[in-house]
């Protein structure tokens, strides 16, 4: 529909962007144009993004073709109307219900004249999905277009991920404002965008990136994706469902954003056990899940249908039994268990299960068949947890996808859902993700013992946030990337003028927050004024009149230190008797199924002490074990306000909100009126390992391994002044009245909202195959390397140059990893020789007289001599362009080198290696590596940390000692390998790669430099990259000055900016430079190839080039016929290998320019080969097809 053309009676095409206001579409569900009457059933799509929803408007114009009489002729209509797709299948039309009101016709069809349109002109059509006008009037505006762009169709193709609502606003903002019939909202600030490569760009270092506030909009969206779902579900007898908020939860909160929560449902059976094998319930029935969804919909959360078997296996096995402990820094090799993988391999009957236990409940929440106590490994059991753990994953994928609309936000919580960020990259790569972790993270020691570590940590790296709620958590993290992923971090600048905290991988920064989150006072306080809280409080009172309440809640599992509580209090009781019978602890104790036979020995140790202190001191300790669902929110807070003072003694913790609920609930110990009860209440005694202990500063903290700590703090509370109990209540309630879980929130979106990243949709790549699945941020046109476009300007370049780099890019890398480079640096390990192939290859590129090979490495002269010196015409140059032989036809024998720099006084190397063998002998798995004209410390085998430490500190050594003499002192980070160098000044292969250029004079006689390829593969080849790119870019701003064009787009901020304007005398105008990196990666260069064998077939391909050019070389193809056209008398047809000579003047030229000859050599320049009959003609024309075929 949009390419229609004018009939040969129109007047011309007008082209009318659709825009219609849908509030009332569902998840997964777009809206599509359709016209009425198209036998074609083409039908557009119409998209909205964050800021312009509810509007959805079509990507391009429609274009409509009017005709001469549609000024006269009332019935010259365009008839549409709008279709409702879900999950990509055609749904339904709009009907009366999705407009909120009735119409007053059955029909939605919508009636446009087109008298309305002038040809050559833009329109807006506003409409409201589900509301036609009884008059069919339809609201068109004219749209002046902005005469600086050829069209709004030409901008639209300029992104092919850009909304068309941002398009249409830059040619009319104040229109779209005006129209969308909604108030100012506020502005979402972005560091500018890039401008088009048509626009004049100012210098780089003159552009600074704006300082502007980022703000949440009533407008953008949000998905919260959970392992379960913030809401109770209730089924009657009768088989009907209902839902109500959990509020207790902290993600049941409600906000002005468009939320969608996406989860699974908790519901008898939903962990995929059968009740002593025998229970019918298994989750939500399948033919009453749609009853679930209904009633899920008004609250927008969306039901993710994960097999209860399968969910069972994630839940209670890998998160529960293998994540969980390691997240809490517990990995126990002495278990007791001995059902692990030699059980499991000794039978391997899937239909074999261990006995169930006599208690049919915890039969049903233990996980029989899974071994309990740790797991090591990836093979047997542990093999298909992990399998069940990747699959849950996939399935809320799957969900997720459908629920997203471009601009959301994605915000995953929770350790369940750790490697989603994956799966989820993979296909919305755009979208900005965030994940935040409610449980600690272990030390690197630790973590590291899982066997799927790396895929854990570059799961949760593919997102663009990852929040703890301390910093302690998120430093264990960063350890975690920086020791198993050789990652690094530091504050990197933002979009808003700051700077955050981030990871640097693969060219992206991954934010790290830490964000400690809060309670909803005015909840809670609801609950506090509830007459049943009010009446259990007062019951609780009464029960232990005259006593000072200890209160604690906590999950049977020796994480929460239950027994190191009562250790404590009996340990007091027996230091201060007179307290016996006057304060009584009351230990809830919530039933811990899934933690199975941890639960069972914590619980029999806590009754067992309890039973002990109560025969000693009766009373003194009352215990009581319910489930979870028994302690919700109403009946926790009574026991918190009924209580003087709680206790949290955890070992190892994350989000704790009982202390921050339990200061909620004595808030008014703080006024007048509170204190006249005249109870000593509103005290806090934490554990220092539980999270809420670092923002609950008036509480007292204790360590809970040791006892008398602990004994000391029930003195401390039971005897403290009423000035210092209200100074620690009022530090207390700081933390908890001014950080809700609103603000928390808001706190982490806006810093996932301010991640720059839709701005420019083709920075980033995806590399890497199932979950080693990584997003790469990159410059957008890094793109792999066209061998037909480098074969094109090949053939027609008449002066070429390629620089190669050796180990990585011609040949397999000596370097691939630590024990190999040291192998190779102490000579016990060969090094990597050419292959025949290759060798024959570079014999045929440096054979063509027009061509200029360089092998420009960083191994030493013997090396690169005693493996390509047989090779005659190719240039080398070695360490790193210190040393640089000059093409030779001699082959054999010695090569003449050259140095880049003057050679100088080496006294300098003894001093350098003396300092490295201090630090070497003190930092195990370094080593010195000693060339010719360099010294190396090389620390990548020692401890990651140490080793940085200690390059930094002998890299400030060798600044001192040598800052006599002319040198560079070179550090590499760990993702280089991790070393210090010291090299001559100035030296490096960007330096030689412009010397190369300034004397390919001496080299070839055929010009100036009109083609160049060059490639490199690692950090060392980066300045080679660079400045060639900006050769090639300097030749092409002179083409396009010529042409009196546009200036083109700065360059990326990765490319280190050098002055390359002393090459200018020696290339050509038209110069085509080609500058590629081996392996997808963030570089210098502006494409890449995959690997070394990619090198080889494109240098393969040159090679077939030059020789189809000698083959061919008395015929000329159509394209050389026209390129050579003759302009005047004094312009002849010369040969391609038309030489020089002393006797005719011919000016440099560039390819495609003519070669201007003196009148006296017309005679004797050589004729041209011309067809002599049809049959010769045609096979010229042939030969030449094949070519393009093969080629390009």
């Amino acid at each position: 529909m949009s390419n229609e053309q004018p009939e040969e009676n129109s007047r011309g095409i007008a082209r009318v962007t659709f825009r219609v206001r849908c509030e009332t579409l569902g998840h997964g569900e777009m809206v599509y144009l359709s016209r009425v009457g198209d036998a074609s059933g083409f039908r557009i799509p119409l998209y909205t993004t964050s800021k312009t929803y509810p509007w959805h408007t079509t990507r391009t114009p429609v274009s409509l073709t009017l005709t001469d009489n549609d000024d006269t002729n009332d019935s010259a209509v365009y008839l549409y109307r709008y279709a409702i797709y879900r999950c990509g299948a055609f749904h339904r039309w709009e009907n009366p219900s999705d407009g909120g009101r009735d119409i007053s016709q059955e029909s939605s069809t919508r009636i446009v004249p087109l008298r309305l349109f002038d040809p050559d002109e833009l329109y807006l059509i506003n409409d409201t999905l589900g509301v036609v006008p009884s008059d069919h009037r339809i609201d068109v505006d004219h749209v002046k277009v902005k005469k600086t762009f050829s069209s709004v169709a030409s901008l639209a193709r300029k992104s092919s991920t850009g909304s068309a609502v941002s398009l249409y606003a830059s040619s009319n903002n104040n229109h779209s404002r005006n129209t969308a019939g909604e108030g100012t909202k506020k502005k979402v600030g972005f560091a500018p965008q890039p401008p088009p490569s048509n626009r004049p760009f100012p210098a780089a270092a003159n552009h600074k990136t704006a300082k502007r506030a980022v703000h949440l909009t009533s407008s953008d969206g949000l998905i919260v994706v959970s392992a379960f779902l913030p809401v109770h579900l209730t089924r009657s007898d009768q088989g009907e469902w209902t839902a109500d908020w959990d509020y207790e939860a902290l993600l049941s909160m409600q906000t002005h954003l468009r939320v969608t929560r996406i989860g699974t449902v908790k519901w008898r059976g939903w962990h995929g056990n059968v009740g002593g094998g025998k229970s019918d319930e298994s989750g939500v029935p399948i033919d009453e899940r749609h009853k679930v969804e209904a009633v899920l919909r008004p609250f927008n959360c969306v039901p993710v249908w994960v097999p209860t078997s399968l969910f069972g296996e994630m839940y209670n096995g890998f998160c529960k039994g293998v994540l969980w402990p390691i997240l809490h820094n517990v990995a126990n090799v002495y278990s007791s268990s001995t059902r692990i993988n030699t059980e499991y391999k000794q039978n391997n009957d899937a239909n074999k299960q261990a006995e169930p236990y006599d208690d049919s409940e915890y039969a049903e929440y233990s996980m029989d068949d899974v071994a309990q106590g740790p797991i090591h490994g990836d093979g047997g059991r542990e093999a298909e947890l992990w399998a069940s753990f990747t699959a849950v994953n996939r399935y809320f994928t799957d969900v997720i996808i459908q629920c997203f609309n471009e601009g959301d936000l994605i915000w995953i919580h929770g350790f369940h859902l750790m490697i989603l960020p994956s799966f989820l990259t993979r296909r919305i790569s755009m979208a900005k993700i965030g994940i935040f972790l409610h449980t600690p993270f272990p030390s690197s020691e630790i973590f590291r013992t899982l066997w799927c570590r790396e895929d854990l940590l570059r799961g949760m790296l593919n997102a663009d946030q990852v929040g703890f709620h301390l910093f302690e958590y998120a430093r264990h993290f960063l350890t975690c990337c920086r020791r198993l992923l050789g990652l690094n971090h530091g504050m990197f600048p933002d979009s808003s003028g700051g700077y955050n905290l981030a990871i640097d991988t693969n060219g992206r920064h991954v934010s790290v927050t830490s964000i400690h989150a809060g309670v909803e006072p005015p909840v809670l306080n609801q609950v506090l004024h509830h007459a049943g809280t009010i009446d259990r409080v007062y019951s609780i009172r009464n029960q232990f009149q005259g006593k000072v309440i200890f209160a604690a809640i906590d999950r049977l599992e020796s994480l929460k230190g239950i027994p190191l509580k009562l250790l404590g209090l009996e340990r007091f009781l027996q230091r201060c008797p007179e307290w016996a019978g006057k304060i009584v602890v009351v230990q809830v104790g919530i039933s811990a199924f899934e933690r199975g036979e941890d639960y069972t020995k914590t619980r029999n140790e806590v009754l067992f002490m309890v039973e002990n202190i109560n025969n000693r001191w009766p009373g003194t300790v009352q215990f009581q074990e319910c489930a979870e669902s028994e302690m919700r929110l109403q009946q926790r807070m009574a026991l918190l306000r009924a209580a003087d003072i709680v206790m949290v003694t955890t070992i190892r913790d994350g989000l704790n909100l009982i202390p921050l609920e339990f200061t909620v609930a004595h808030l008014d110990a703080l006024s007048e009126h509170g204190r006249k009860d005249g109870r000593k209440r509103g005290l806090c005694i934490l554990s220092e390992f539980s999270s809420c202990t670092r923002v609950m500063r008036g509480a007292l903290h204790v360590n809970p391994w040791k006892i008398s700590e602990i004994a000391t703090a029930f003195f401390q509370a039971l005897t403290m002044s009423e000035d210092e109990r209200m100074r620690r209540i009022s530090i207390a309630s700081e933390f908890v009245t001014r950080v809700t879980t609103q603000r928390w929130a808001l706190a982490v979106m806006l810093d996932l909202k301010g991640v720059q990243k839709n701005e420019d949709a083709g920075k980033y790549a995806g590399a890497g195959l199932g979950l080693g699945f990584r997003l790469l941020g990159m410059d957008s046109k890094f793109n792999s390397l066209d061998a037909n476009s480098v074969a094109r300007a090949y053939r027609s370049a008449k002066s070429r140059l390629i620089l190669l780099d050796y180990g990585g890019t011609i040949l397999a890398n000596d370097n691939s990893d630590a024990l190999t480079r040291f192998q190779f640096v102490k000579k016990a390990r060969a090094p990597s020789v050419p292959t025949e192939g290759l060798i024959a290859t570079l014999k045929e590129l440096c054979a063509d007289k027009r061509n200029v090979v360089f092998v420009i490495s960083g191994k030493e002269r013997h090396s690169l001599t005693k493996t390509l010196c047989h090779i005659p015409n190719l240039g080398l140059a070695a360490e790193h362009g210190m040393f640089v032989s000059w093409p030779t036809p001699k082959i054999g024998g010695k090569r003449r080198w050259e140095t880049l720099v003057p050679d100088q006084d080496r006294s300098w190397r003894s001093i350098a290696i003396a300092i490295m063998e201090v630090y070497t002998s003190r930092t195990h798995g370094s080593y010195i590596e000693e060339t010719e004209m360099k010294v190396l410390w090389q620390y990548r085998d020692a401890d990651p940390e140490f080793g940085y430490l200690q390059s930094r500190e002998l890299e400030d050594h060798l600044s001192n000692v040598l800052r006599g003499f002319e040198l560079d002192i070179l550090h590499g980070g760990v993702e280089e390998g991790g070393y210090v160098e010291v090299r001559p000044k100035g030296v490096n292969k960007g330096v030689v790669s412009m010397h190369i250029v300034k004397h390919l004079e001496k080299m070839t006689d055929k010009g100036k430099l009109e083609f160049a390829l060059v490639i490199g593969d690692d950090h060392c080849d980066e300045p080679m990259l660079s400045v060639m790119r900006q050769i090639g870019r300097r030749a092409m701003e002179a083409r396009i000055a010529r042409k009196g064009g546009q200036p083109l787009a700065p360059l990326p901020a990765t490319i280190a900016q050098v002055d390359v304007s002393s090459c200018d005398d020696y290339i050509s105008t038209n110069l085509q430079c080609f500058t590629s990196t081996v392996g997808k990666k963030p570089s210098a260069a502006a494409n890449y190839v995959n690997d070394v064998d990619d090198v080889h077939e494109l240098l393969e391909s040159l090679v077939k080039v030059t020789t189809r050019e000698t083959v061919h070389s008395g015929f000329y193809s159509v394209v050389d016929l026209k390129s050579m056209a003759d302009k005047s008398s004094t312009q002849i047809l010369s040969p391609i290998n038309f030489e020089p000579s002393e006797n005719n003047l011919i000016r440099s030229c560039s390819a495609g320019e003519l070669k201007v000859a003196h009148q006296d050599d017309f005679n004797k320049a050589t004729p041209v080969r011309v067809s002599t009959n049809l049959s010769e003609f045609l096979g010229t024309i042939e030969q030449e097809e094949d070519e393009d075929d093969i080629f390009f």
